[in-house]
């Protein structure tokens, strides 16, 4: 077997593919729930992790829209995340270790840059919740390093796997 993404069987290549679509889908929804939840603004990822401000003025009837997540809720959220962002990160850099588009110190990075992160983004949202709301920047920050990463690596192997050709000798 070729150690190259290019130079692999065409079938291997259409599963790689495949499973990156799969992930990428995943990934991208995971990014419309996001948006759906916190507007992709500090203020509101704050208020899903912290819950909403009871304001004094507020009618016995109001009811607000997010509550302070308990340490349940907290733990759950995060095990989870870090599972699955651990096998999706092994599998896509997996494949992306074949690529033969990026190396170096760029290759090591977008390999490890994804499990620091990944570390980096929950420990934060943790910080935010129970620490000080300045932390939503450092999960913001965290997250799109890791978003970034993933789209990146995934279109590389992508690009390589479709569009590069071995050079035939004459």
């Amino acid at each position: 077997m070729s150690s190259k993404l290019f130079e692999m069987d065409k079938i291997l290549k259409n599963f790689l593919i495949a499973i990156l679509f799969v992930l990428t889908t995943g990934l991208g929804t995971g990014l419309i729930y996001l948006n759906y939840t916190t507007d992709y603004t500090p203020k509101g990822t704050i208020q899903r992790y912290n819950g909403t401000d009871i304001e004094q003025e507020m009618d016995d009837f109001d009811i607000p829209e997010n509550y302070p997540k308990p340490i349940s809720e907290m733990l759950i959220t995060t095990h989870n995340h870090i599972l699955g962002f651990s096998f999706i990160f092994f599998i896509t850099g997996l494949i992306f270790y074949f690529n033969s588009i990026i190396n170096g110190f760029w290759k090591s990075f977008l390999l490890i840059e994804p499990p620091i992160s990944i570390v980096i983004t929950f420990s934060s949202i943790w910080l935010m919740r129970y620490l000080h709301e300045d932390f939503v920047y450092l999960t913001i920050f965290s997250s799109i390093i890791l978003y970034l990463s993933f789209f990146f690596m995934a279109s590389v192997s992508v690009y390589e796997m479709k569009f590069k050709r071995i050079k035939v000798s004459e």
